[in-house]
């Protein structure tokens, strides 16, 4: 950086001043038919660590401020104009490209998280709207275990047997617990960053290798990501996951008017839980968090079902209006 102070190398001698860049990225979320989507760009072949990316930029002098810049790229890249962001994490790691063509380059990232009520169109063929879960699959629960997690738990476990020494094998144990609920632990469904980083640590991902490149046939971890862009999504995952549960975000994905399964739906989406029906209704009232509307769902099959609306006095309320989910073993 131009005007940093000169460092000293481990030689005593002069260092030359370490570069750094700053770059803005967008995780952008939106439920559509009860499943969670993120809007992806595709990045070039000739990049490194090119395949599913998403939406970023570098900050520039013409941006105002960090917001403003994420917001310009994303219109650029994708068409679409940001409403509801929130930052989500600086990541700050040397060379973050997992590549060695930018050698010495000290990059910080900016990430935010973006929320959406509606799957609007990508806007140019680069970009795309993909279920999280595509690059995330062992996070999902909805149709019980994943099968995922039998190849993913039988990896991991040889990973935390291969040191010699008894206490470094008993603190990946320890690990693969409170991350992967292994071994008679619990899983948590926040989580989400720490199991893929473990992942990563244990060498079992493709960005764990450098460049990804393409994605290879029923890797149990899913569609590898550019850069650390899918480290990114598990945090706003993870993000997100805990945040419904003391804030009333996940009606920044919902219609203006909508049927209680349409918010279990989208709860179940983003959790990757399954909710009992009748126990996720009356989580609902006791928080009075919606309100019934003078409309009911038409044109559709079956028995016509009353609309509901968000009803903002709870936030007047009290503090932390949120859904609270129950925790499950993986098993």
């Amino acid at each position: 950086m131009k005007g940093a102070a000169a460092q000293t190398d481990a030689r005593g001698g002069q260092a030359p001043p370490e570069r750094s860049s700053v770059g803005l990225v967008a995780v952008i979320v939106a439920a559509t038919k009860g499943e969670p989507r993120a809007l992806t760009i595709r990045v070039p072949d000739q990049a490194p660590g090119r395949g599913d990316g998403l939406p970023a930029g570098p900050l520039v002098p013409e941006h105002a401020t960090l917001e403003r810049g994420l917001r310009a790229w994303v219109e650029r890249q994708t068409h679409q104009r940001l409403g509801y962001v929130e930052q989500l994490y600086t990541f700050g790691d040397r060379d973050r490209s997992g590549t060695a063509t930018v050698s010495g380059v000290h990059s910080l990232s900016v990430a935010y998280l973006a929320l959406v009520r509606e799957e609007r169109p990508a806007g140019i063929a680069e970009a795309a709207w993909q279920n999280w879960y595509r690059y995330l699959p062992y996070e999902d629960f909805r149709q019980g275990r994943p099968r995922q997690l039998d190849a993913i738990e039988a990896r991991l476990a040889a990973w935390a047997s291969e040191p010699e020494d008894c206490a470094t094998r008993t603190r990946r144990l320890d690990r693969l617990g409170l991350t992967f609920g292994m071994n008679g632990g619990t899983w948590n469904e926040e989580r989400v960053l720490e199991r893929y980083e473990l992942l990563f640590e244990a060498g079992l991902i493709p960005e764990a290798r450098g460049n990804p490149g393409p994605a290879l046939p029923n890797d149990p971890t899913g569609v590898p990501m550019a850069f650390d862009h899918r480290r990114v999504l598990a945090t706003a995952i993870g993000r997100l996951r805990g945040k419904i549960k003391y804030r009333p975000v996940v009606f920044e994905l919902m219609p203006p008017e909508f049927t209680l399964l349409q918010l279990q739906k989208t709860v179940e989406a983003l959790s990757g839980t399954q909710l009992h029906k009748q126990n996720f209704r009356r989580l609902v009232a006791q928080q009075g968090l919606v309100e019934e509307t003078e409309s009911v769902t038409s044109g559709a099959a079956g028995r016509p079902a009353r609309l509901v609306r968000f009803r903002r006095e709870v936030l007047l309320e009290r503090p932390a209006p949120g859904l609270r989910l129950p925790s499950r073993r993986a098993g």
